[in-house]
């Protein structure tokens, strides 16, 4: 079976504040398979750590289309908060991530049924962390 790792970043320069997200996704070897990010106009940081993995889920649709059903994919992330409510750990709480959950369920269920989350720390995330500094930056 074919293996993917993701990387992921959201933030928010105050929370809520001006916020982006950063995605990295590589092939087992290294390979980088592409990269992006996206301004989300005012957020709060875990919204925009939901924010990216629906962003990095939907790339991975659209660039593997039904090669996501025999692919695993690994999304590493320096949230844990957001990695234990998406492994099912934790409870969401605040009712405004709750729309995200579901819409990445949704995608778990439809197309991604080998993915799962892993927390990493920060300085292993250093590069969606830039890309979604650089999207706050550009505010586009």
């Amino acid at each position: 079976m074919k293996h993917i790792i993701c990387y992921t970043d959201g933030g928010s320069r105050g929370n809520p504040g001006i916020a982006g997200v950063g995605i990295i996704a590589r092939k087992s070897t290294g390979e980088m398979l592409f990269e992006g990010s996206r301004f989300l106009g005012n957020a709060t940081n875990n919204f925009a750590e939901y924010a990216g993995v629906v962003l990095l889920l939907n790339e991975l649709k659209k660039r593997l289309g039904k090669e996501t059903k025999t692919t695993e994919i690994e999304i590493r992330m320096d949230s844990e908060l957001i990695q234990k409510q998406l492994s099912g750990e934790y409870q969401i709480k605040e009712p405004s991530l709750v729309p995200q959950f579901i819409e990445i369920h949704n995608l778990r269920v439809s197309s991604f049924p080998h993915v799962r989350f892993v927390h990493v720390r920060r300085e292993e995330n250093t590069d969606a962390d830039r890309l979604a500094n650089e999207a706050m930056d550009r505010r586009a």
